[in-house]
Formats: C-alpha cells, sequence, structure tokens
C-alpha cells in the first residue's frame, strides 16, 4: 500500500482532467480541500465500506483518529458537494464491473461496459512498458490493453475508484477511468513513480 501521506500536488493535467470528470468539477473540488489522510478515510469507509479498523493501519492511525477523519471529511463533503456519495458509488461499480469482466476474461461484457469512443492513454513510463501511447474505440488497440487488466488490483486512485497493477508489492500502474453514463469513457495508465505516489494510491484488495 502506498503512503496516503503523499500531497495530490504535481499530478499531470492528464490525471486531472480524467478524474475531474469521471466525478464532476465540483466533488473533485471538494475532495481536494480535504487532507490526503481526510480523503482517503472517506473514500475507504463510506465509498467502498471498509471497516475503521483496515483504515487505522493504512493511515497509521488510531481507529478512533480514523473514524474522526472520515467524519470530518464526510461533513466538509455534504456542506461542499452533496451529490458526492452518489457520483462515487456509480463511479465505483462501473469500475468494479470492468475489473470483473477483464479478470474473468468475459470480453463481450467488457466491451458493453465501454463507451463506443472509448480513449485509452499512457504516459511515458507506462509507453515503455509496452502500452500505446493512445488507442481509441472498442474494436481497437485498447481492448488488448484493457483485457490486460486481469492482474489488476482495486485501488483509490487520486481520491477516486481505480486499479493498479502491483509487482512485488509496489504499484507498476495505476489506472484512472472516467466514468459516464455508466460505462468507461476514458483510462489513463500512469506508470511514472512520482505521478503515482502523488495520486496516493491505496490497494483495496488482495492479488487476484
Amino acid at each position: 500500500i502506498d503512503s496516503p501521506n503523499h500531497g495530490t500536488g504535481g499530478g499531470d493535467p492528464l490525471d486531472d482532467a480524467l478524474l475531474a470528470e469521471s466525478v464532476g468539477a465540483a466533488v473533485l473540488l471538494v475532495l481536494d480541500r480535504l487532507t490526503p489522510a481526510e480523503r482517503v478515510a472517506f473514500v475507504l469507509h463510506d465509498v467502498f465500506g471498509v471497516s475503521f479498523d483496515e483504515i487505522a493501519p493504512v493511515l497509521d492511525r488510531t481507529v478512533d483518529a480514523s473514524r474522526q477523519l472520515a467524519s470530518r471529511a464526510r461533513r466538509r463533503v455534504q456542506a461542499g458537494a452533496s451529490p458526492v456519495g452518489v457520483d462515487l458509488a456509480h463511479h465505483r461499480e462501473v469500475v468494479q464491473a470492468f475489473l470483473t469482466a477483464a479478470r474473468t476474461g468475459n470480453m463481450s461484457a467488457l466491451v458493453e461496459l465501454l463507451d463506443p469512443d472509448i480513449v485509452v492513454r499512457a504516459d511515458d513510463d507506462a509507453v515503455r512498458l509496452g502500452a500505446p501511447a493512445e488507442a481509441h474505440g472498442p474494436d481497437s488497440e485498447a481492448i488488448r490493453i484493457l483485457g490486460q487488466a486481469r492482474g489488476a488490483r482495486s485501488a483509490v486512485v487520486g481520491g477516486v475508484p481505480g486499479a493498479a497493477w502491483v509487482v512485488q508489492g509496489q504499484v507498476r500502474v495505476a489506472f484512472a477511468f472516467a466514468v459516464a453514463a455508466g460505462r468507461v469513457r476514458e483510462v489513463a495508465l500512469i506508470a511514472d513513480p512520482d505521478r503515482i505516489r502523488a495520486l496516493d494510491v491505496v490497494l483495496l484488495d488482495a492479488s487476484p
């Protein structure tokens, strides 16, 4: 699990645009006002239903302190953008369905979850790992790349539900998703270690 104590600054404009589109600019703005620890506690508990007993070691805080962080974040979110819970829950459902289809090799279900104009973009480090810099459409190279997500783990990426490839306990590639109308519209593959740290990637499940 990557440390949640890094800031969110220094991210690539592509990552920011994807996250803004996936949950709405107003919601992203509110999330960005939270401290990294508040954001992680809130998203893990309120969106993913993770218990505070499990959240505490992720944050290196006590259970009570973790509960207080989530409570404080919840109040700030509710004051600034009341639809956030619905938006993030919808985003999570689509991402989880995508990962399930990829893991089971159900390519027809995977394609159904993709917007007809799906765009997959990779940063320079991900390109060096073999991903195309950009691919368009569900019948293109994008499908080959997204199909390889069968090995990805569920994660919180920049405070938003996403996924990550993990090698020897380290996040090698983070997936940032843009979701619209129940489908995945864009995916950013982020392999630059500095950008991964800035996104505060938190892993949510064991290796598939």
